[in-house]
C-alpha cells in the first residue's frame, strides 16, 4: 500500500513564467482542487524576468513549480496522501502556464515494506 501519490510535470512552451504574485493564488487553488488543506503559500520571484519558485504546503504533503523563462519551462511536483488528487491539482496548472506540451509521471511513494531498501 502507497502512502502518497507523487506526481511531476515538465511543461514546454509555458506562459505566465515571471511574475510569482498571480502563481500564489494558483498553486492555492491547485491545492484545493485536489481536495488538500492549503496551510501556506510562498513564492520568490528571482527578479529581471529571471522566473520565480513557489510552494504551496499542505497538510497532505507540498506543490511546487520552478520556472525557467528563458527556456519557457515550468516544473511542477506534487506529492499528495491521503484521499487528495494531485490530477486535479495539475489541471490548474496547466491551465495557468497554458504549455505547448507537457510530460508528467506519477510515482507510487511509500509503498516498500519494512526492511527494504
Amino acid at each position: 500500500m502507497a502512502l502518497g501519490k507523487h506526481l511531476i510535470c515538465d511543461m514546454y512552451g509555458a506562459s505566465a513564467l515571471v511574475d510569482a504574485g498571480p502563481a500564489k493564488d494558483v498553486l492555492r487553488r491547485a491545492g484545493v482542487a485536489a481536495g488538500a488543506t492549503v496551510l501556506q503559500v510562498a513564492a520568490h520571484d528571482f527578479g529581471e524576468r529571471a522566473g520565480f519558485t513557489g510552494v504551496a504546503l499542505l497538510a497532505e504533503s507540498h506543490i511546487s513549480v520552478h520556472t525557467w523563462p528563458e527556456f519557457g519551462i515550468a516544473t511542477v511536483d506534487i506529492f499528495m496522501c491521503g484521499a487528495a488528487e494531485p490530477e486535479k491539482s495539475l489541471d490548474v496548472l496547466l491551465s495557468y502556464f497554458r504549455p505547448e506540451r507537457h510530460v508528467s509521471r506519477m510515482l507510487s511513494r511509500g509503498g516498500g515494506m519494512a526492511g527494504e531498501a
